[in-house]
């Protein structure tokens, strides 16, 4: 006797989940369920946010947005929502989360229940659609991860972060230790 099949997930089904306070993701059809962040996950991504909203208003490289949103490249098998992320100039004028295509920047803040969604899932579909720098950032301590499409491995980044997209003058310079001070 075989093992049932697990279940495939639309993104229909996925929307019409109840609002229980889990937070529902799909990749590539297998659902996703984690709870609320904790306040540590908040407030780095908060301050993240802030520091990436204001470099590319400073430097018109796209926009910033962050969780809920939901990203679906316009798949019928895929729902993400990255904690803080950066739409291409390309993308902007668009007013619905699934016609977006060009994600610059992606970046999730590590939770105990999203580590393995995180590190894993949600990597894969980011490098498969196209996303050219996805960085994963643990609220607590130790590096952050680099990862950029065609790489087998991260580039560990232990005290800032630094991304400059095309068209910018300037890098951003994130450091760690500021996203995670108390």
């Amino acid at each position: 006797m075989s093992a049932p099949a697990s279940p495939y997930f639309t993104v229909d089904q996925v929307l019409a989940l109840p609002d229980d306070g889990q937070r529902y993701e799909l990749a590539y059809g297998e659902l996703l369920v984690s709870p609320s962040p904790s306040l540590p996950h908040q407030l780095v991504a908060g301050r993240l946010f802030r520091a990436i909203a204001d470099y590319c208003d400073r430097e018109r490289v796209g926009q910033a947005f962050y969780s809920p949103a939901d990203l679906t490249w316009g798949r019928d098998d895929v729902l993400l929502q990255p904690d803080v992320f950066v739409i291409g100039r390309e993308d902007d004028g668009l007013m619905s989360w699934g016609a977006l295509r060009h994600i610059a920047l992606v970046a999730e803040v590590l939770s105990p229940s999203t580590r393995h969604h995180d590190r894993f899932r949600k990597r894969v579909v980011y490098r498969d659609r196209g996303v050219p720098v996805y960085w994963i950032i643990d609220p607590e301590s130790g590096p952050a991860e680099v990862w950029t499409p065609g790489a087998s491995f991260p580039v560990f980044e232990h005290e800032r972060l630094v991304w400059q997209p095309e068209g910018a003058s300037a890098p951003l310079l994130v450091q760690l230790d500021v996203l995670r001070a108390s």
